[in-house]
């Protein structure tokens, strides 16, 4: 591939019904707003181009299709909750996400989006993080589970729930341009959290999300619509 076109291969933000528009928004907003700093613009991606539900009464509309950009930069999977563990099953989204990985130079994930990329087989043994009630589940697919905001391993970015996708962007801003860049995209979006109620308390989610880790796991198979993927391959 000539030097030029190497440069400008895009980075994907893979889309599938129920996506979290959220997880999707936001760090597509950080992406796009290093417009004058990497020639890497993101794209949206689907199985097609028509609307699709998302896990809001809004719709999105991915602007290409697996099979147009098969040679990406950069994945990376939002996460949707009950619907991320649908989208397990979904073989042509695995299967694409399977062949990208080989050439891509970064990959990383936004909440339940570690689930996915787990099914694809994509993170046995790697240290990854999700939304802290499903990480059971993300250590029954064979990746190490770490407690943090956002996680690297290699060339591979995690990022726990919802907001911390954030985080995780600004983090791949820098390594797509530099510090100064990516503290530039921060500023320009008046990301300064300081949440109302302080920090999560860990020592006390232990205590009560049990229960709520049990349920999901036990609900797990009965969602995706390919249950075998839930457990660690060669197991």
């Amino acid at each position: 591939m000539p030097r030029e076109e190497k440069k400008n291969r895009p980075i994907v933000i893979v889309t599938y019904p129920g996506v979290a528009l959220f997880d999707l928004v936001a760090t597509k907003t950080v992406l796009d707003s290093l417009a004058m700093g990497t020639r890497h613009r993101s794209v949206t991606l689907g199985e097609h181009t028509e609307p699709m539900d998302s896990n809001t009464p809004m719709r999105i509309i991915p602007e290409k299709r697996f099979e147009e950009v098969p040679d990406p930069f950069a994945i990376i999977v939002p996460g949707g909750g009950a619907n991320a563990l649908e989208a397990m099953g979904n073989e042509r989204l695995l299967n694409y996400l399977r062949f990208a990985e080989h050439g891509a130079e970064l990959v990383s994930s936004v909440s339940t989006g570690a689930l996915i990329l787990a099914a694809a087989g994509l993170l046995e043994g790697r240290q990854a993080t999700t939304h802290w009630a499903f990480y059971k589940i993300l250590e029954n697919l064979g990746a190490e589970y770490v407690r943090k905001r956002w996680v690297e391993d290699r060339k591979f970015i995690f990022s726990a729930g919802v907001s911390a996708g954030i985080d995780m962007a600004l983090a791949l801003a820098a390594r797509l341009t530099d510090e100064e860049t990516a503290q530039r995209v921060q500023r320009s979006l008046g990301y300064d959290p300081h949440p109302p109620f302080g920090g999560i308390d860990y020592d006390r989610l232990d205590a009560i999300s049990g229960t709520i880790r049990a349920g999901v796991s036990l609900a797990a198979p009965a969602i995706a619509a390919k249950p075998k993927r839930l457990t660690r391959r060669g197991r």
